[in-house]
């Protein structure tokens, strides 16, 4: 989808299907089709930010990628090496350069841990540094994500929410990745912690030229942090653009009604809200054609046979939408 040198991650046509159990037996009687052919690349340095509502799929495809969840069937090729093929030593190996930033700040983290257990447990794993060490590079990363090395025999109920995941970031960079997975990182934060976090973030990725795959459903902290935006439903993406093209010239109307619900800070300004009617169809028993069409106030007799892929739409080759609907 990216025309960029340089790429880092690309994903290709990746489908995450989990099984339905039934009867005595245990039967495979049909499947979830959580994730069900998502494509997209990331160049090095870059964020791609990944939305859309809660069970559309977008943070079963940070897990698949990462191997805590195994694809069904696709492609993810990260600097060159094909992830989905390698044996364990080899995935070992590599999963010092790509990392995963955990949505709840609580669970996530070990509750009879250290902070200095817990930033340098992968550096112990990964034969990564040892003794005074890795001491030392735990305060470093402290340090970097604002907090205090002297706390690094504290625990984590010890710590605000904001400040476990500043530990969370931390862990994630032991290992100096050069990828970042970030499943919803700021969605269980304060919105004035939010901002902190995000603006963390930023200046991490410019100082460790860092690559981000941002999963999240709040398009207003999208839209500050990403340089790419996809946009999900029910397991596909629907729209993909560059992200000032995508927030000023939305194509498809999944897209079109998600940024009309964001809040508007200036109350003199009227925003016109598209409302979408019914809920999302479930991803066992997914609608024929165009997966939106029963809740799209633009749906024809096309859309509900006939599905779309993805395709440029306007003057922009980088600009694309899965909509019979628009040009």
């Amino acid at each position: 989808m990216n025309n960029e040198n340089n790429i880092l991650v690309e994903v290709k046509d990746l489908k995450t299907h989990f099984p339905i159990k039934a009867g005595v037996l245990s039967k495979t009687v049909g499947h979830v089709k959580a994730v069900d052919g998502v494509s997209f690349s990331i160049p090095a340095g870059k964020t791609l930010g990944l939305v859309g509502e809660s069970g559309c799929g977008k943070t079963t495809v940070g897990r698949t990628m990462i191997r805590l969840i195994q694809p069904t069937e696709g492609s993810f090729t990260f600097d060159g090496k094909d992830v989905f093929s390698l044996p364990p030593d080899k995935m070992k190996e590599l999963r010092q350069d790509i990392q995963m930033m955990f949505q709840d700040p609580y669970g996530s983290l070990n509750p009879r841990m250290t902070v200095e257990g817990i930033i340098g447990e992968a550096m112990k794993v990964h034969k990564y540094a040892s003794g005074k060490e890795r001491r030392n590079r735990v305060a470093d990363l402290m340090r970097k994500v604002g907090l205090s090395p002297e706390h690094l025999n504290r625990y984590p109920h010890e710590f605000s929410g904001g400040q476990r995941q500043r530990i969370g970031i931390a862990r994630a960079l032991a290992l100096d990745p050069k990828f970042i997975i970030c499943d919803e990182p700021v969605s269980a934060l304060d919105v004035s912690i939010q901002s902190q976090i995000i603006n963390l973030m930023q200046d991490l990725q410019e100082q460790f030229n860092l690559t981000y795959l941002f999963v999240a459903h709040d398009l207003a902290v999208v839209e500050h942090i990403s340089d790419f935006v996809a946009v999900m439903y029910l397991g596909r993406i629907v729209e993909y653009a560059d992200r000032d093209e995508l927030y000023a010239n939305p194509k498809h109307p999944y897209t079109s009604a998600l940024l009309s619900a964001i809040p508007e800070p200036d109350p003199s300004r009227q925003k016109q809200r598209i409302p979408l009617g019914g809920e999302v169809p479930s991803p066992s028993n997914p609608p024929s054609g165009c997966p939106f069409h029963p809740r799209c106030p633009m749906a024809e007799e096309q859309c509900r046979h006939q599905t779309q892929t993805l395709s440029p739409k306007g003057d922009s080759d980088q600009h694309q939408a899965a909509c019979w609907k628009v040009k």
